[in-house]
């Protein structure tokens, strides 16, 4: 009799620890609401939206991971970059995946997946300005936009310059340079290439130095068995090619296997 009862209580012990060991599993977590939810900004080409929807290098790989996992997509626009890791712990977003560099900050906050894209930090400017500031040094005259709790604000600070205009996004940054309302701005490569020069939306606006070399990854929650399964799912884009067509579409450099 006691041996019955030490088996239906281990049973019932059994039976309430599956919904905690659920609710600890972040797969389980959005299969069950049968939705991955991605925080973006308007960055191409990473997030960027074409006809209404959004597109993108980022946004492709999203969609694609979503139906590996049989769920829904929806993009959130993260309206204050330097929110995204509140956003991520307080489950408003499931992932933060918008060309976000690899970063002290971002290991300390995420669980972040394996690198998928090499990237720079660079200053961008007047295309007539650009051989006038061929230095660092040369740079410190130069009033600057950037955008809030970037890497590009980090480049800043790193090479001396601590005043400058804190924005929202790097296309606000942008913005400010074309406008004339600021000198340069620091942005990442991968929009730099797709935004300035020939018969792009800032024609006039060149790339100048780069300050820093970096990577791309995808911030999931701390402890999130997501990552595990976001690498894994990566590496068959990588063997089958598809990523690697994914990257010439959108003229990026993919990040070495490690």
């Amino acid at each position: 009799m006691k041996k019955l009862l030490s088996i239906l209580i281990s049973l019932v012990l059994l039976c309430t620890m599956i919904p905690a060991l659920a609710e600890d599993s972040d797969l389980a977590y959005i299969q069950n609401k049968g939705k991955l939810i991605v925080g973006i900004t308007d960055y191409a080409p990473m997030d960027y939206l074409e006809d209404g929807e959004w597109t993108g290098f980022d946004a492709e790989f999203a969609r694609e991971f979503a139906k590996d996992l049989g769920v829904e997509i929806e993009f959130f626009v993260l309206s204050d970059w330097g929110m995204k890791f509140f956003e991520l712990d307080t489950k408003n977003i499931d992932v933060i995946w918008n060309g976000m560099t690899i970063s002290e900050d971002v290991l300390n906050n995420t669980s972040c997946s394996n690198p998928y894209v090499v990237n720079a930090q660079v200053v961008v400017m007047k295309q007539d300005a650009l051989a006038n500031y061929p230095d660092v040094e040369s740079l410190k005259s130069l009033n600057f936009a950037v955008e809030s709790g970037s890497v590009g604000e980090d480049a800043l600070k790193g090479i001396g310059i601590t005043e400058y205009v804190a924005l929202q996004d790097q296309t606000a940054a942008l913005m400010e340079v074309a406008a004339g309302t600021a000198d340069a701005c620091v942005i990442d490569i991968t929009m730099a290439n797709a935004m300035t020069g020939e018969n792009t939306s800032y024609a006039d606006l060149g790339v100048g130095l780069a300050l820093t070399s970096e990577e791309y990854g995808v911030g999931f929650r701390k402890g999130s068995d997501l990552v595990e399964k976001f690498n894994d799912f990566m590496q068959v884009q990588r063997n089958s090619g598809w990523l690697q067509q994914l990257a010439d579409k959108y003229q990026l450099t993919l990040a070495e296997v490690k």
